[in-house]
């Protein structure tokens, strides 16, 4: 399912050379011509904090050297083109629907800013919004619109390093909309998705993005996240009048398999790991290589 390139551009170029994933534990990477070599520089806990809120980056030199080790130098003056995929929690990630939806851009992304502007607990003005109209199924139906925003000046902090290491970042996205790319599109699905404390849940229906949410957790525990795609599963029943076929899962490393068994008894769905063909997404991966999946490894 290529919804990367439907609904996660922020910013957008020719294709990029360079893929990076940045999340508090660290930075992983890979070459869009060799796919299946990724690579990983760990942070220290300190370097970064993930909120979209403040900056995110509390270290700067400390984060730039940790760029600086995984970007080769420049050959001649070319400009690089790099992918950056930022933590899901760093930006807000919405659905919104609407009864009619303007045709021109400029018309689209202004309604866009009115509706999110009571939701986003920071000035929209100054913030990169995003979005992407999909397809309405039916007659009558409504407009669904998946929307992401977040500061700019947030963004800038996670790309300063590498523009300052001769990387031009075309195309900026956050992990949960990459790796939604890894879901097949005939299926209806809910996605956790686990950073650090954060959980990332979607709601994905033959191709189309029902419900994306992020949640801070208090504590992490299987019954904590649990209480959270109980619910989800409510709505997809009220919502769209069926179950999910599968809950996929990514992020909860050794835990998963037990987890997924629990989960499976107490919702009567299927639970399987998120896969790639590039490699086993995780929670420092799982955008990169939905990334590389919906590009084709090209």
């Amino acid at each position: 399912m290529r919804l990367l390139q439907q609904l996660s551009r922020l910013l957008d170029d020719p294709p990029p050379e360079f893929i990076f994933e940045i999340s508090e534990m660290g930075i992983s990477a890979a070459r869009r011509s060799a796919p299946g070599q990724t690579s990983f520089q760990p942070l220290e806990p300190d370097v970064l904090s993930v909120s979209p809120l403040r900056d995110n980056v509390l270290r700067p030199e400390a984060f730039a050297q940790r760029v600086q080790a995984m970007v080769p130098p420049p050959q001649g003056r070319r400009r690089r083109r790099a992918v950056l995929i930022l933590p899901d929690y760093c930006a807000r990630l919405t659905v919104l629907d609407f009864d009619s939806f303007p045709s021109d851009p400029a018309e689209q992304a202004s309604l866009v800013r009115f509706r999110v502007k009571r939701s986003v607990p920071f000035d929209v003005d100054s913030a990169a919004v995003s979005f992407h109209v999909q397809q309405a199924e039916g007659k009558g139906k409504k407009l669904e619109v998946v929307v992401v925003v977040a500061a700019l000046e947030i963004i800038a902090r996670y790309e300063a390093p590498f523009r300052a290491a001769g990387l031009h970042p075309g195309l900026v996205t956050v992990s949960a909309l990459s790796a939604l790319s890894l879901i097949p599109s005939n299926e209806s699905a809910v996605v956790a998705k686990l950073g650090g404390k954060v959980l990332t849940v979607a709601v994905v229906d033959r191709g189309l993005v029902k419900l994306i949410r992020c949640v801070e957790l208090a504590e992490l525990t299987p019954g904590e996240v649990f209480d959270i795609l109980q619910p989800t599963v409510a709505y997809m029943e009220d919502e769209l009048g069926r179950r999910p076929e599968r809950v996929f899962l990514c992020g909860f490393d050794s835990a998963e398999g037990q987890i997924g068994r629990q989960w499976q008894e107490g919702l009567d769905i299927p639970t399987q790991h998120l896969t790639s063909r590039f490699g086993t997404p995780g929670r420092n991966n799982a955008g990169l290589l939905g990334y590389l999946e919906s590009a084709g490894g090209r």
